[in-house]
């Protein structure tokens, strides 16, 4: 009886440890499967953008020459643009997104707190496309009038270089702004899960020192929470840099370089969009392939930085906490 009864329980402990290890090498390919389908597609870019590098090398990102026909192909202007387009993004969305965040998470009653994220959580949700056809009919005919006017006429700001031009409508200028309404749930998101993260005790400490809202805000809930908040920032900003139908919509596609933000211009994204379908030649294809390449090794590195700052505040709360 007893015998009968150990020889059972053998059986079922090796059962659950054949389990065990049959569950822990599941979970553990599924997640090697990631890094390797990333390392799969950065190959496969990687490869198939080497011709156009390997032809033009450095000067394939510092050339403004895009021509198929001649078989020259410089990205400087996609990247010029998809830089500036994502700085016009981060200016514009960073101090709303941080703002909301601060309301939410330090002045707005609880009733309140829940509907209002829910809201700008909302706005991640949008298509693309939606934010695009949004921009022609609405965002483009306010910003040719009076937006543009009002930057280069009123406030003559078309001396420092920026703001100077015909206000046609697409333009950098309209795809920043586009891109700021995008990336807003993102920093936003983010910016409000650190500012909740700090500590109860960081706030009463402030107060019982006699300091306002206001200074508690400013003196003790910001600088502990600044790391993340960049974090946030640089994430959005990984978002901006990837993005192509609506930012394609409102650019212009023009491939130069130009000062002012009211001309067209290009994105790296756009690019691909525009001229994907249409490449003919073994080098136009590489050379837009050498251009994805370079995007999807400019937006690993944004988001990495952005994902190790918010690890980083992350762990910094957990030990303060422990």
């Amino acid at each position: 009886m007893f015998a009968g009864e150990g020889a059972g329980t053998t059986l079922r402990m090796r059962g659950d440890a054949i389990s065990d290890r049959v569950y822990s090498g599941a979970i553990t390919f599924f997640a090697l499967c990631i890094p390797l389908l990333l390392l799969a597609i950065a190959w496969e870019i990687g490869v198939a953008g080497w011709p156009a590098l390997h032809k033009f090398g450095f000067g394939f990102l510092t050339s403004s020459e895009w021509d198929p026909v001649k078989g020259e192909f410089g990205a400087a202007p996609a990247i010029y643009g998809t830089v500036i387009s994502s700085i016009i993004a981060l200016v514009l969305a960073a101090p709303l997104a941080i703002g909301a965040s601060l309301f939410l998470s330090e002045i707005a009653p609880r009733w309140l707190r829940s509907p209002m994220g829910f809201l700008i959580d909302l706005l991640a949700a949008i298509p693309s496309v939606v934010y695009g056809l949004w921009g022609i009919f609405v965002l483009l005919p306010v910003l040719r009038d009076p937006v543009m006017p009002f930057l280069r006429d009123t406030l003559h700001l078309e001396r420092t270089g920026l703001f100077s031009g015909p206000a046609y409508g697409p333009s950098m200028l309209a795809a920043g702004t586009i891109l700021a309404i995008m990336v807003l749930p993102y920093i936003a998101s983010v910016s409000r899960e650190v500012l909740l993260a700090v500590p109860r005790s960081q706030r009463e400490a402030a107060l019982a020192l006699g300091a306002t809202r206001w200074e508690v805000m400013w003196g003790a809930v910001l600088p502990y929470s600044r790391s993340g908040i960049a974090g946030g920032v640089i994430l959005g900003l990984g978002r901006a840099l990837g993005e192509t139908m609506a930012v394609t919509m409102l650019i212009g596609n023009r491939p130069e370089i130009a000062a002012s933000l009211f001309a067209p211009g290009y994105t790296m994204a756009s690019l691909l969009a525009n001229e994907f379908s249409e490449a003919s030649s073994d080098a136009h294809l590489s050379a837009l392939m050498a251009v994805a390449f370079v995007l999807f090794a400019i937006t690993l590195v944004v988001n990495a930085i952005a994902r190790w700052l918010v690890w980083h505040v992350s762990r910094n709360t957990s030990g303060r906490v422990a």
